[in-house]
């Protein structure tokens, strides 16, 4: 319900203001490249969730033959907010942009910009993660506990999934003492310093190394990850395939195996693009 009373407000401000299109200026940070052998002046432009992503497909990106003939460079623009992926999506700025599927469909971004899946990461489960005991799922327990959250309301694992489960529980959010963290990787540091005393977020393989799989409750299975969209405005074909070319070799690269499990939408062959579509369950 919060979502969609978010997604109603930015669409009606998108239409009441159809006339502007520049970019946004709502991401003080972006990491850019330019091709020096073309003389183009379009961009690829790259939209993403963090600040270490967006260096990373920057440079992926930037190295690619296919990529540095069809643009004069590549912008990554990069927002924790779920305003900043609205603006990208609801008018289209992004050519490449990663996103949660449920954004994608509030917009109608596939039908309006013809933005096409590249590649998907598999689904996932959430927990309420403690240091020295596994949480417990009931009213008291949290009352006298520092939980730790994601800021940004998008994150479902580390803001929307475990203040629902603190609805069930008839807690105010208002009356608990809640930190809140802008990555993952800071509410685990919370955590391990003993600054907050649960946090809620996924578990990944390395998290062996500093926490207990013995204190971890669920909270929800089966959310289903982030997908990377291209706008298809054209079949360019090659173009399809070098992201995604580039963008499994990044998964690869990642030292969690969660990202090793990308899917592929689209099958690319030696003579163009396959259209093998990745069943949807």
């Amino acid at each position: 319900m919060f979502l969609s009373l978010i997604v109603i407000y930015f669409i009606a401000k998108l239409q009441k203001h159809p006339e502007t299109t520049d970019l946004p200026l709502i991401v003080d940070v972006s990491v850019q490249c330019g091709f020096a052998s073309q003389s183009r002046l379009d961009q690829l432009v790259v939209y993403v969730p963090s600040e270490e992503l967006a260096k990373q497909v920057s440079l992926k990106l930037c190295n690619d033959e296919v990529v540095g003939r069809q643009f004069g460079g590549v912008e990554v623009f990069w927002g924790y907010k779920l305003s900043d992926s609205i603006e990208f999506l609801g008018k289209g700025f992004a050519d490449l942009i990663l996103a949660k599927e449920n954004i994608v469909e509030a917009f109608m971004a596939e039908s309006t910009y013809n933005y096409q899946a590249v590649l998907g990461y598999p689904s996932y489960t959430a927990f309420f993660i403690s240091l020295k005991e596994k949480p417990r799922l009931d009213k008291a327990y949290f009352l006298d506990k520092t939980l730790g959250l994601i800021e940004y309301p998008t994150s479902r694992s580390g803001h929307i999934l475990p203040k629902a489960q603190l609805k069930k529980l008839d807690l105010n959010t208002d009356s608990l003492n809640i930190r809140y963290a802008n990555s993952h990787a800071d509410l685990r540091d919370l955590l391990a310093k003993g600054e907050v005393d649960i946090i809620s977020s996924y578990w990944k393989e390395d998290d062996v190394k500093r926490f207990s799989h013995n204190y971890i409750t669920p909270i929800s299975d089966n959310i289903s990850g982030s997908k990377w969209y291209l706008k298809m405005n054209l079949e360019n074909t090659d173009l399809y395939c070098a992201v995604q070319a580039s963008l499994v070799s990044l998964a690869q690269e990642q030292m969690s195996t969660y990202f090793h499990q990308a899917e592929k939408y689209q099958h690319c062959g030696e003579n163009g693009l396959i259209m093998e579509l990745k069943d949807e369950q």
